[in-house]
């Protein structure tokens, strides 16, 4: 009888045993999670940042960061879930290993998308350089066009009145010509009277 028993006793502490290191391999998996989370916390507070910087010029970049945070949030559940899982119930062990797996698979795929976001928004940042420099230039251009049709027009206006004088002064001479023509005729009716 009492061999029976240590063997059901052996049975389970053996049970017990791959059982606690069952949980303490999760626990450094979720600790590990737990700081790729963190680490990513710090990648999108940074990029929240810049993307502040470049709200006005990149509408775009909102909805994506704005997708990045509710992914995050769901990882945050995804973990919290996990955390309970493993604290609370022994006979999931298994669903949780794979469930871990999974965020293992989606922490990287994150570190991917904060990565090629990182890239994404350096490139935006240069853009927005170079497209402030072209408006500055062709700022410039139009200042330097407006001022040329500004002497221009002051040009036209000039040669416009040297028109008029020079118009007033020949209708004045044709009609001090007539006044001579008229002159000369009426004196030319005297001598022939």
């Amino acid at each position: 009888m009492l061999e029976l028993i240590y063997e059901e006793l052996t049975v389970v502490k053996n049970n017990t045993e791959s059982m606690k290191e069952d949980i303490v391999t999760l626990n450094e998996n979720v600790s590990i999670l737990k700081e790729d989370v963190n680490e990513l916390k710090g990648d999108v507070n940074a990029l929240k940042k810049d993307v502040s910087v470049l709200k006005e010029d990149v509408s775009e970049l909102k909805e994506d960061v704005s997708v990045l945070k509710e992914d995050v949030s769901e990882l945050k559940e995804d973990v919290s879930v996990l955390k309970e899982d493993v604290n609370g119930l022994k006979e999931n062990v298994s669903v949780l290993k794979e469930d871990v797996n999974g965020l293992k698979e989606d922490v990287n795929g994150l570190k991917e998308d904060v990565g090629i976001l990182k890239v994404d928004v350096s490139g935006l940042k240069e853009d927005v350089i170079l497209l402030k420099k072209d408006v500055n230039h062709l700022k410039e251009e139009v200042t330097r066009i407006k001022a040329a049709q500004a002497r221009t027009d002051r040009r036209i206006s000039f040669i416009y009145k040297e028109l008029k004088n020079m118009d007033d002064a020949i209708l004045g001479e044709v009609e001090r010509v007539h006044e001579i023509l008229d002159r000369h005729a009426a004196d030319g009716s005297k001598h022939f009277a």
